[in-house]
């Protein structure tokens, strides 16, 4: 190993110890993400036009606000994006021209 070789590895470690520490942390932004969907969705009338949907985006989230409480950040996280996505489908049913329900 060179000097410059040794020189360069602790910046690699914090780099990679960073790396780690944000896959590892809370899900805000995706908590956050899912709880913006699931408002837009209902603001739009998804309780009517996709009832079921809706309550699934919901179940969802609740599950990943229980997983953020137990610290299981990666079930979290999972949640909250499937709370996303789901309330993404009632939003789009609930849209004037929408074919789904």
């Amino acid at each position: 190993m060179t000097m410059a070789h040794n020189a360069r590895m602790p910046g690699i470690l914090v780099v990679a110890v960073l790396a780690l520490a944000a896959c590892a942390g809370a899900p805000v932004q995706e908590m956050s993400n899912a709880r913006q969907a699931i408002r837009a969705a209902r603001d739009a009338g998804a309780e009517r036009a996709a009832p079921q949907k809706l309550n699934e985006a919901e179940a969802l989230l609740n599950r990943a606000e229980d997983s953020l409480e137990r610290r299981a950040y990666r079930d979290a996280r999972r949640n909250a994006i499937a709370a996303r996505d789901k309330a993404a489908e009632a939003l789009g049913a609930a849209q004037p021209g929408s074919n789904t329900g």
